[in-house]
C-alpha cells in the first residue's frame, strides 16, 4: 500500500507540475506569457510557427498530465511527456544541465519520472489498475522512451537546424 501511495503522490505531482507549465503557455496563468509571447520565445529557438508550437506543446502536456493523475494510459501519457521535455531540453542544451543556470535539469527530470512510471506502472490506485491487462514494465517503458524520442525528432531537426543556420549567419527557413 505504502508503494501505491508513493506513486500516487509521484503521478499527482508531475501532473501538476506538468499543467502548470501547460497553463502557463496557453493562458498566461503563473507568470506565464501566453501563446503569443512564448511563441516568441519558441521562434527565437527555431521552433516555427511558434503559437502552433505552442499550442500543441501546451495542449500535449495537459493532456499528459491529465493521464497521469488519473492513472490512465500511462505508457502513452510517458511517451508524451518524454517527447515534450526531448523538445525542451533540446532548446535548453547549451545552457548546460543545472536549472539554476537555465539548464535542461528540469524537464531531464520529469522525462526520467515518466520513464520510470511506465516502468512501475502507476499504482492500485489509478484507472490502469482496473484494466484486465498490465501496461506496465521495461518493455512498456522502453516503448514510452522510443515513442517520446519519435514524437519529438522533428522539433529537435527544427532546433538543430536553427541553431546551424544561426552559427552560419543565415535565417532558417520556416517550417
Amino acid at each position: 500500500m505504502e508503494i501505491d501511495l508513493g506513486l500516487l503522490v509521484l503521478r499527482l505531482a508531475l501532473a501538476a507540475l506538468l499543467a502548470g507549465h501547460a497553463t502557463q503557455k496557453l493562458f498566461g496563468w503563473f507568470r506565464g506569457r501566453g501563446i503569443q509571447g512564448t511563441g516568441k520565445l519558441f521562434e527565437a529557438d527555431g521552433l516555427r510557427p511558434g503559437a502552433v508550437m505552442v499550442t500543441f506543446a501546451g495542449l500535449s502536456e495537459l493532456a499528459a498530465a491529465g493521464l497521469l493523475a488519473l492513472g490512465l494510459a500511462t505508457p502513452l501519457a510517458s511517451a508524451m511527456v518524454i517527447g515534450a521535455m526531448l523538445a525542451a531540453i533540446s532548446t535548453l542544451w547549451p545552457k548546460g544541465l543545472w536549472a539554476h543556470l537555465g539548464g535542461f535539469e528540469v524537464p531531464l527530470t520529469y522525462a526520467i519520472i515518466a520513464f520510470v512510471l511506465a516502468c512501475t506502472g502507476p499504482g492500485a490506485i489509478a484507472v490502469d489498475a482496473l484494466l484486465p491487462w498490465q501496461l506496465h514494465g521495461p518493455v512498456w517503458a522502453l516503448g514510452a522512451a522510443v515513442l517520446g524520442v519519435l514524437s519529438a525528432a522533428p522539433l529537435l531537426a527544427m532546433v538543430v537546424r536553427h541553431r546551424r543556420a544561426t552559427r552560419e549567419g543565415s535565417q532558417p527557413a520556416a517550417g
